[in-house]
């Protein structure tokens, strides 16, 4: 997912204005981490930079605890949102408005969807039992079109 000029630039000032020095080995793994986009883990981030590794020295150098570091940073700005959709990989997305989220839990498939009337049912059931909605994570479990289409086959 390809991110606007406006978009990028508004993140750079924000990481700047907070103090963070952007190093050129940050710069990286946060080009790689918006050029990705979607639900990446910091895996992903590591085996996309050792692929462009074989063109780039300066990949080279880059560790998976530099990765971690740097997405922790994005995380504390609120520039990046941290999912664990339970099978042991957190991944990052960049923060956005709020969505929910189908999840395949054959092949990890991660459909972002906003349905007002899901919003609304919630917002009520919180007010039911006198809950004061601060936040949500709606996650739907299940499997693809796609894996269904392979386990009839076999």
């Amino acid at each position: 997912m390809e991110q606007s000029r406006d978009f990028v630039k508004e993140f750079w000032e924000k990481i700047k204005e907070k103090g963070y020095k952007i190093t050129s080995q940050r710069k990286y793994i946060i080009d790689v981490f918006l050029k990705l986009g979607g639900h990446v883990s910091a895996e992903d981030i590591f085996e996309e930079i050792k692929r462009k590794s074989k063109k780039d020295t300066q990949a080279k150098r880059i560790g998976i605890a530099t990765i971690y570091r740097t997405l922790k940073i994005l995380k504390n700005l609120g520039l990046a949102s941290e999912r664990d959709f339970g099978d042991g990989r957190v991944r990052y997305e960049v923060s956005s408005e709020h969505h929910d989220h189908l999840i395949c839990k054959e092949c990890g498939l991660t459909i972002e969807f906003m349905d007002e009337e899901i919003e609304q049912k919630q917002k009520y059931v919180a007010q039911k039992y006198g809950f004061l909605l601060v936040s949500h994570r709606h996650e739907l479990i299940g499997i693809c079109p796609n894996c269904l289409k392979k386990k009839s086959e076999t």
